[in-house]
């Protein structure tokens, strides 16, 4: 999946280490990617970024240095590419490509990323509301982008915590108490019109289910004015 911002390779521990800055002397060691000096050093004395890919490598770089700044950045370990020499690519497939991956396979919904999932091109948003904090989370979690992959380029999957205040609005939008979560809403932004499902648990098969009777309700609403028209035609 393309990511913004991503220096370096991911390591394949613990640590979601995209790139390390390390301090001596007061001189900062440049943030690049494969070992490539950044852009804005300035200090000739600056370190080469460090890439940890586990604990030990952490301790022994900490150890190492009187001051020592460690970068996380949390990512999805997924990565997409486009065939660049297939004959068929063009400016439209490439455009699909880059709309189709830029977010994340589940954007969780909060006020930093709310202006971005309002000014998303999808005009489908389906939502898991649920509880975070819940043992069964990351279960869900995990059901549910498995679930995002089906309708990748068709729906925006979002999550919703219920626990924070921030969210209260969103939950009351489509009618629903916390004691009725997890529940899934799913979001037509042109129109408005919405669906909401109340869950015991989350299942792909019943992610996959709701979106697919959502889509085959709004095709049937697409046809009939065409039906209607070409009726009148004749």
């Amino acid at each position: 999946m393309s990511r913004r911002g991503q220096a370096g390779t991911m390591g394949t521990s613990v640590f979601p280490c995209l790139f390390i800055i390390l301090l001596t002397g007061g001189s900062p060691a440049g943030c690049a990617g494969d070992g490539a000096s950044a852009s804005h050093i300035t200090a000739s004395t600056a370190e080469k970024p460090v890439l940890l890919n586990d604990i030990v490598d952490a301790e022994a770089f900490i150890g190492g240095a009187e001051v020592a700044v460690i970068g996380f950045f949390q990512v999805d370990n997924d990565r997409r590419d486009l065939d660049m020499n297939s004959k068929d690519v063009d400016a439209e497939k490439m455009t699909r490509f880059i709309r189709m991956n830029e977010l994340r396979l589940v954007t969780e919904y909060n006020p930093v990323t709310a202006i971005g999932v309002m000014q998303s091109s999808f005009q489908l948003h389906l939502l898991l509301i649920t509880d975070k904090m819940s043992p069964k989370h990351p279960e869900r979690m995990r059901r549910y982008r498995a679930a995002a992959e089906l309708f990748k380029g068709k729906i925006l999957f979002i999550l919703v915590d219920s626990n924070l205040k921030s969210n209260e609005r969103t939950i009351s939008f489509f009618e629903l108490k916390k004691s009725q979560l997890p529940a899934l809403a799913i979001f037509h932004t042109p129109d408005e019109k919405q669906d909401v499902l109340t869950l015991d648990e989350v299942s792909v098969e019943r992610v996959q289910d709701f979106c697919n009777r959502f889509l085959q309700r709004m095709q049937k609403k697409e046809d009939k004015p065409e039906e209607k028209a070409l009726n009148e035609e004749l």
